[in-house]
């Protein structure tokens, strides 16, 4: 019997052809699940590297729910063009507690993975009240009423150890002080040393220069942070893998 006799044999034979079709289907899922068990082997670990402090986390989740994901990316491609303009190229560690990650594939506005520090607290104010006021060809809309939403953090516990069950290594001393942790990084009245020791290089100060907490806190802290941890000046990537 030659290949296409043995081809319409199986295709004329319903039960063969789902059998073998739930074969092939199940190699190819196997071969594509199957590394995913040994993902951890895959991330090079690098020193500085950190869970996101609450107003950070918070600040994250801003920024997902208002699709800022979908204009701007958070993946520096290795190539010249690419780390000449936006800084050194992403390392996977770098979204190791991301849930989900940013890297996202268009780029209506500029990638944001080395954002942190680039821009003042006052420019970041400016340009999400009005982009145009800063950028006047910018397409991005207005979010100035982020600074007139206000959140106090009581549900950041629960957050934090959502976060803990899908692998994020806060820890119990992170999440029982979660709720202070969110307060004192914007309003540094207390002792803001331990929340510092908990989420090195966090930034404590007042982002949107207003009283209160609010969400413009929060997404300008998440995005003054960004890039920050990895100090790619000592940085030696891992030749082994």
């Amino acid at each position: 019997m030659g290949i296409l006799d043995k081809h319409k044999f199986l295709e004329r034979n319903a039960t063969l052809l789902l059998v073998c079709s739930f074969a092939v289907v199940s190699i190819g899922g196997i071969v594509e699940i199957a590394p995913l068990f040994y993902l951890q082997n895959t991330i090079e670990k690098v020193e500085g590297m950190r869970p996101y402090s609450p107003l950070e986390l918070a600040g994250r989740d801003v920024y997902i729910r208002e699709g800022c994901y979908v204009c701007h990316s958070q993946m520096i491609r290795p190539m010249r063009d690419e780390v000449e303009r936006y800084g050194h190229y992403s390392l996977a560690a770098e979204s190791m507690y991301d849930h989900p990650f940013q890297w996202g594939s268009k780029r209506t506005g500029p990638d944001l993975a080395r954002v942190g520090g680039r821009y003042s607290d006052e420019w970041h104010v400016d340009h999400l009240s009005d982009p145009q006021s800063v950028v006047p060809e910018s397409v991005m809309p207005k979010y100035a009423f982020l600074a007139d939403v206000q959140i106090d953090g009581r549900y950041i516990q629960d957050s934090l150890k959502t976060h803990r069950i899908v692998g994020v290594p806060y820890t119990d001393a992170m999440i029982e002080n979660a709720e202070a942790d969110f307060t004192v990084q914007v309003q540094p009245f207390g002792n803001w040393d331990d929340m510092v020791a908990r989420y090195p290089k966090a930034q404590v100060r007042n982002f949107d220069g207003r009283p209160g907490i609010s969400e413009m806190d929060a997404l300008i802290a998440y995005l003054q942070m960004l890039g920050t941890l990895v100090d790619f000046s000592t940085f030696t990537p891992d030749a082994s893998r």
